[in-house]
């Protein structure tokens, strides 16, 4: 539950921060007649993502045995990879966000055409959707409660919405920059969790070899089953009886994950730029 709630805070508060600079650019700058094509854009996003998540979720139940093993291992890595990139992106272009999105918006409603606002707003939108779409079906996968967890990811959802509304309203006193610093190492010990959940459904396909299949076992007084350990299964991928495999690849992924999340945000800027997903990327030619 604590898990799919944190995924949805963190994904939803993300796509209603740029919904909300949106909006308050074009108030402040007296176009409030555009806002019709934000909520247009930021609706059918929110539509096509929901549709998404009902595809993945009865597709998926038709599956069995190594093919539905290896679905969801393989659902877990992509989750894990998308879910770092995100991270490791955020962290180094969180300062950035609002003038880049300001900018944007600017442009597209100097065109005189809402059509731009609209593009702007879904494709912020709906790459948050789907994204979210992807971590909560890693996310169910080892879930002590697939109601429980939808239930969380419900109430992460409703609370990113009034956090982004308090913000957009000038009444929010989230630090925005603590919130997604501590957010973020959360779901980099998520995604070590989801990368330790991929192995072991791999195992069970006979893909991965477990090296050594047990290399300790903590299940004598902490159980997996129990509600402790069904939380830290959740939340960290905690395995009362994991393998080398696991451990290995847990440990390689967390210390150069970490490493790479709190490297000064000059060194990161290097290694990529400071264009936000989802928008067009902007040119500049020089005559």
């Amino acid at each position: 539950m604590l898990s799919s709630m944190l995924i949805t805070l963190r994904e939803g508060l993300e796509a209603s921060l740029i919904v909300g600079i949106i909006l308050a650019f074009l108030a402040r700058t007296s176009q409030r007649g555009l806002f019709r094509q934000v909520w247009l854009g930021t609706g059918l996003a929110v539509l096509l993502s929901v549709a998404v998540g009902a595809v993945v979720y009865f597709s998926t139940g038709k599956l069995e045995g190594t093919a539905e093993k290896v679905f969801e291992g393989s659902a877990m890595f992509l989750a894990a990879g998308v879910l770092t990139w995100m991270i490791l992106w955020m962290r180094r272009n969180a300062a950035s966000l609002k003038s880049e999105i300001q900018t944007r918006t600017d442009a597209a409603a100097r065109k005189g055409s809402g059509w731009g606002l609209f593009a702007l707003a879904f494709t912020a939108v709906v790459r948050e959707g789907i994204e979210t779409v992807l971590f909560l079906f890693a996310t169910t996968s080892v879930a002590e409660s697939q109601a429980l967890s939808f239930f969380g990811g419900l109430i992460g959802l409703a609370t990113a919405a009034g956090l982004g509304y308090a913000i957009y309203r000038g009444a929010g006193r989230l630090n925005i920059k603590a919130f997604f610093n501590v957010t973020g190492i959360l779901l980099v010990l998520f995604a070590a969790g989801l990368i330790a959940h991929g192995i072991h459904e791999f195992h069970e396909a006979a893909l991965i070899p477990p090296l050594i299949e047990h290399v300790w076992n903590t299940n004598a007084f902490l159980p997996e089953e129990s509600t402790f350990g069904r939380f830290l299964t959740a939340m960290f991928g905690y395995n009362g009886n994991p393998s080398l495999t696991e451990v290995t690849v847990y440990w390689s992924y967390l210390i150069a994950a970490l490493t790479v999340y709190f490297l000064p945000p000059a060194a990161q800027s290097r290694r990529g730029s400071g264009h936000v997903p989802g928008t067009p990327r902007s040119h500049t030619h020089t005559q």
